[in-house]
């Protein structure tokens, strides 16, 4: 157990406690100790800066350009598969046994995410703990701020260790002595703490995002209420969840994107499609909706490699398979889909697939546009001219048997003319945006009974979509649950909304004719890595319900 949890401290010296130039952009170029680096504001500069890297690290996948979480495709991808929106597609080993509900403790991404979080708990730890020891700061605010960051980044990882495990060990220091008796917190008084870190950081974290020299991606005290939203909802605290929200939605800094904006804005395409252009993600491009994003981008130092982000691999059909099909970046480049929406929510219209199914979107919604869901494929091989300019019929066989053409979301196309077979995504990942902190309000509305003003939430949304506006007869969990499937598909962890509302077992059931008869109410918790159970042989460690000793 002591291996992992300490983890973030090796990680440290080689990845976070390391020279940079960017705080949030630049490579590592030489190894430092904390007792030398965190003796000034700029060595925690560049600590802080390593926390960043650790979070985006949450999208590894294998181990090319320093990637080293996960070694395995698409782990991302596990947290949508046996939920609602998603069936296994091409079937990638590493994602089966979670779409298929066969997790063994044993199973790769049930051991990584563990790591992931405690590596990046135990580097905030550290930030934390040196942070009290030195006094050698360029302003007296400096303390508070790096600590109110490093704080963040601790409650965002025992975020994932909540949904995902439930009861798991609360550490908030570092360990130097080898341990083997760690015990599960219950979950509750790790949500306790998570609340007092993001409490902190919203108290501390930099209010302006425009402000001078402020850097894409760094975290303001935005990020913190949104977080703190959701927490206080899994928290089941609704009346503080809506006014965490309130408080990023009234702060002046942020809107819904309703005209275009960015690199392509003279180019077809509509504001919600202008939200996932590449280089649209910050609020240099004049994007007001991004609370929190993640720099992935190409060819930058300290940015996105072939490792990192495959959500455009897992999402994209495999056209390139289909005689007449060449890759193209204007099709999303090379996908392997591995993951292929279900038809419930999508719909079979402009489809030749079976069903004639409706799907969830109204007529005038433009996150139904073909600018954000690719219905109309045509085939683009000039060195095919029989077939050349011709449209290409999405079936059932191409759909859900080939997986080589069916519905597909734009927002994560992603190509490269010059290398067309790029294997990451490179885009900014928009991590928080505002739309979400109007969905998760309706979500304290509704958890306060209050299913007119939720109503009142949703429709800030579906307005700025085309959508018709809902009145309070329609409003309900199950229609914010839709909801967030039009605005967030593929950017949420659907696993985590279905767990927080209760309702991965009922949603399952209803949507997901693999599962129906299969899922179960312990399927709301992964396994314990058993790995972690075997180290801790001082004290027994349970495992989770359904999963064995």
């Amino acid at each position: 157990m002591n291996t992992y949890l300490k983890a973030g401290v090796l990680l440290l010296c080689t990845l976070m406690v390391t020279a940079c130039q960017d705080f949030l952009d630049e490579d590592f170029k030489s190894e430092l100790s904390p007792t030398n680096t965190f003796t000034s504001t700029y060595g925690f500069e560049v600590g802080v800066s390593g926390l960043y890297a650790l979070t985006r690290s949450e999208y590894n996948t294998y181990g090319e350009g320093g990637a080293y979480i996960h070694n395995g495709a698409c782990p991302y991808e596990a947290l949508q598969v046996a939920t609602d929106i998603v069936s296994l597609g091409y079937g990638d080993a590493s994602l089966t046994a979670f779409a298929n509900l066969t997790l063994t403790p044993e199973e790769r991404f049930v051991g990584t995410y563990w790591n992931w979080a405690y590596s990046l708990i135990a580097s905030a730890n550290e930030i934390l703990l040196f942070s009290e020891k030195n006094t050698n700061w360029d302003q007296p605010s400096d303390k508070e701020l790096f600590q109110a960051e490093a704080r963040f980044f601790r409650a965002y990882a025992y975020r994932t260790l909540m949904y995902l495990y439930g009861d798991v060990p609360y550490v908030e220091t570092i360990l130097y002595d080898f341990q083997l008796n760690f015990t599960r917190t219950p979950r509750e008084e790790v949500l306790g703490h998570v609340i007092e870190d993001l409490q902190f950081s919203a108290e501390h974290l930099p209010e302006n995002p425009d402000s001078e020299g402020f850097k894409p991606g760094r975290l303001t005290r935005w990020a913190a209420y949104h977080l703190l939203s959701e927490m206080y909802l899994l928290q089941e605290n609704y009346a503080l969840a809506g006014e965490a929200a309130l408080e990023v939605i009234n702060s002046g800094y942020f809107e819904l994107m309703k005209t275009r904006f960015g690199v392509k804005k003279d180019e077809p395409g509509d504001p919600f499609s202008d939200l996932f252009v590449e280089n649209n993600q910050n609020r240099k491009s004049g994007n007001r909706e991004s609370i929190w994003v993640l720099q992935f981008e190409f060819n930058t130092i300290g940015g996105g490699t072939n490792s990192d982000d495959w959500t455009r691999r897992a999402w994209n059909p495999k056209y390139q398979n289909i005689t007449g099909f060449v890759l193209a970046d204007t099709l999303g480049g090379r996908g392997l889909a591995q993951i292929v929406p279900m038809k419930w929510w999508v719909g079979t219209d402009g489809t030749n697939a079976s069903g004639d199914i409706e799907g969830i979107f109204d007529d005038a919604d433009i996150r139904n546009s073909n600018y954000n869901i690719k219905r109309n494929w045509y085939y683009n091989n000039s060195g095919e001219p029989s077939l050349y300019g011709k449209k290409a019929n999405i079936t059932d066989q191409t759909w859900l048997s080939a997986n080589t053409l069916f519905p597909a979301l734009t927002k994560f196309f992603y190509g490269r003319e010059e290398n067309l077979s790029l294997t990451g995504s490179y885009k900014d990942r928009m991590k928080f945006r505002l739309a979400e902190t109007y969905l998760l309000l309706a979500e304290a509305y509704l958890g306060q009974d209050n299913p007119s003003k939720a109503a009142e939430a949703v429709n800030e949304v579906r307005r700025r979509s085309g959508a018709s506006v809902i009145n309070t007869g329609e409003m309900n969990m199950d229609f914010l649950l839709d909801e967030r499937i039009r605005e967030l598909v593929g950017e949420e962890s659907r696993r985590f909304t279905l767990v927080r509302t209760h309702k991965l077992v009922e949603r399952v059931k209803e949507h997901n004719d693999a599962l129906r008869d299969k899922v179960r109410d312990f399927h709301a918790l992964w396994p314990i890595p058993q790995s972690i159970i075997n180290a801790n042989k001082d004290v027994e460690f349970p495992q989770n319900d359904g999963y064995g000793n």
